[in-house]
């Protein structure tokens, strides 16, 4: 059990508290040994998936890819160890000249602007995952997905599981499940170990669903509430059961919903942050009786439940709003219905 602490006081303690490692993980990635090498590692979660490899086992070699467009980042990552490469993933030969590794993460894509440039979303979602499949075929590869994939399903159903059909709505959704089916494809033909990970939605105190309402009810502005339900899980949980999937990549390429046990009204989120902050929500619209949410149980049967709670992530986001901590200014759009990223 992880001692987690009442408040985060800056980034530097929020980056090290979303990098702490588990016994779990260090046993997972133990059971495969090898470099680790993360494409696309300079996003929200990326940062912290390497560092938190890297503790895990600091005598490995983590190597973290991307084009490193944030000012000081590069600098912060190797200051904890993490070689770091860049490269043009869609160049195929980029591609072909980084490292081979037995161990590949894969977390480049495209969401936000991908209505009105569908190409490049297909491009980067599709093409560039088919690139990877083919020049790390004997590797074993763990991939993102989005819970967009899944139809939406009634609040009461307690989510979609594994089991219920794609039905993307929107160049996002839909390139996004071309994702999964080239893995797929990979693995069904070459035998390539894979694994998904259907994300939604992961908490940072810097962005995610919990950090877009607590900003709204602070500033006193309206929080929509047409997709009134929402699933989340603490980042260090989604980036360390991530890790612990290269273990169980596997030709067969399982995929599973990676989020929190809740179904979580977002009225009843808004009304927790407004008690904290001593302000009124002003809720806009009525909850559509369906909504985007993920059924884990899966996960948490492979890999327990998640080590943060629901009401420890309200505090922590709601203190560092309250006083003004860093946003990155990435809105996680929980509430479009429509699929237009």
């Amino acid at each position: 059990m992880q001692d987690w602490p009442a408040s985060i006081a800056d980034e530097t303690e929020l980056e090290d508290v979303l990098s702490r490692p588990d016994p779990a993980l260090a046993a997972d990635l133990a059971a495969v040994p090898g470099d680790i090498l993360v494409l696309g590692a300079a996003g929200k979660m990326g940062p912290t998936l390497c560092r938190q490899a890297k503790r895990a086992d600091p005598s490995r070699r983590v190597i973290a890819v991307a084009r490193w467009s944030e000012e000081g980042l590069r600098a912060r990552m190797e200051s904890w160890g993490i070689e770091c490469l860049t490269a043009d993933l869609t160049d195929r030969a980029a591609l072909a000249a980084l490292p081979d590794a037995p161990n590949v993460v894969f977390m480049a894509a495209r969401k936000f602007g991908s209505t009105g440039n569908e190409p490049l979303t297909w491009a980067m979602n599709v093409l560039l995952p088919a690139m990877v499949a083919e020049r790390w075929a004997s590797s074993r590869i763990v991939f993102f997905s989005t819970g967009n994939v899944l139809p939406l399903v009634p609040v009461i159903s307690g989510g979609a599981t594994e089991d219920v059909a794609p039905a993307p709505v929107g160049d996002y959704a839909a390139s996004c499940l071309g994702r999964e089916r080239v893995f797929q494809h990979a693995a069904a033909t070459r035998g390539t170990a894979c694994f998904g990970i259907r994300l939604n939605y992961a908490i940072d105190l810097r962005y995610g669903v919990l950090h877009d309402i607590a900003t709204k009810v602070l500033e006193e502005r309206p929080v929509p509430l047409a997709m009134g339900h929402a699933n989340v899980i603490w980042q260090g949980d989604a980036n360390a059961w991530t890790l612990r999937a290269l273990r169980r990549a596997d030709p067969t390429c399982p995929i599973l919903n990676v989020t929190g046990p809740e179904t979580v009204s977002v009225r009843w989120i808004a009304r927790q942050f407004g008690a904290r902050f001593g302000k009124a929500p002003l809720p806009e619209g009525q909850e559509a009786p369906d909504a985007l949410l993920s059924n884990a149980a899966r996960a948490f049967a492979t890999f327990g439940y998640p080590s943060v709670p629901l009401a420890r992530m309200l505090d922590w986001v709601a203190e560092w709003v309250a006083r003004g901590g860093r946003s990155l200014g990435k809105a996680t759009k929980f509430e479009v219905r429509d699929g237009r990223f």
